[in-house]
């Protein structure tokens, strides 16, 4: 692929290429030293508009492990602050170099548009587009769930499997990516949360919808993956009531014991212990967020060995 900028459009051959390569690179952790040189000679930059501590970090070492050089780009005392464009910052990072831009930014579309726009020769990775989509996170996520789920992971899908996405899923570019995702991949998904944070058009999604979260945990999924309201994306009046939020939809102690015994519990992060999830789950032996983490490091170094030419 020359870019990867979301999972709607990605094909199932694509989706699981990416997911056997990540499988492959993960071994290279367990080494006494965890690089291979597979990027040598390759720049990889950071272009992030937006806050990000784990998706840029995650970035940071998958190309260090590929032994690609790294410059990462912030915002905040950078010349966009001055009113620089998108285009003339895209400009400016490759003529110093930039074979690889890893973009994230407030607006939903933006990574297309630098992609499809014939500013930079650069390939582009969407780290996160406004509420569009984040399709490396999708792909971690997938990655994580086929681990769990399926004994010979290599090669397969995730057919047949169940997975809750619970919380703010109109602001969450998380769980767009993930409904399609997991859709391609075969699994069926739910998407759980109240009329107000259910996105306009969530009827023509390949999910089913639904309010009550305790219901959706008596049907059993195999996986719930939780989502954290992003108070900082909601316009107008509309703020959830904490006591209500955290009465229906917070994944407790209670309602994670009734999960089936091999039922697991996802959170993209960052995470509100206390809202949206209870400590003492995201801390149980069901929680796999910090595999999702370390998974990501492996699914990242695929997707910047892909768009650098290892698809081919």
């Amino acid at each position: 692929m020359k870019h990867l900028l979301d999972t709607k459009d990605l094909s199932r051959e694509d989706a699981l290429r990416l997911l056997d390569t990540a499988q492959e690179f993960s071994d290279v952790a367990n080494r006494s030293v965890p690089k291979l040189p597979t990027l040598r000679g390759a720049t990889m930059v950071n272009l992030f508009f937006e806050d990000s501590t784990r998706t840029r970090l995650s970035f940071e070492a998958a190309a260090k492990r590929l032994s690609a050089d790294v410059m990462t780009f912030q915002v905040q005392g950078s010349s966009v602050s001055k009113g620089e464009s998108l285009k003339d910052t895209a400009q400016t990072v490759e003529a110093m170099g930039a074979d690889i831009i890893v973009m994230r930014h407030f607006a939903s579309g933006a990574a297309h548009r630098l992609a499809n726009s014939g500013w930079v020769e650069a390939a582009i990775i969407n780290a996160g587009d406004g509420t569009h989509e984040h399709p490396t996170q999708a792909l971690l996520d997938a990655a994580t769930l086929r681990d769990r789920m399926v004994p010979e992971a290599r090669g397969a899908d995730v057919s047949g499997v169940h997975v809750a996405i619970v919380g703010d899923i109109a602001h969450s570019r998380v769980a767009r990516s993930n409904v399609f995702l997991l859709n391609t991949l075969g699994a069926k998904v739910t998407v759980v949360g109240p009329p107000e944070l259910l996105p306009t058009g969530v009827e023509d999604w390949p999910v089913t919808t639904h309010h009550d979260l305790d219901a959706v945990i008596d049907e059993g999924p195999d996986a719930v993956m939780m989502l954290r309201v992003q108070k900082e994306r909601i316009r107008g009046d509309f703020q959830p009531a904490s006591g209500d939020y955290v009465r229906n939809y917070c994944l407790t102690t209670g309602r994670a014991d009734r999960l089936p015994d091999h039922a697991i519990v996802m959170h993209p992060g960052p995470m509100n212990r206390g809202v949206e999830i209870a400590s003492d789950v995201a801390d149980s032996s069901r929680s796999v967020i910090v595999d999702q983490v370390r998974n990501g490091v492996a699914v990242r170094m695929a997707a910047l060995f892909d768009v650098w030419g290892g698809g081919k």
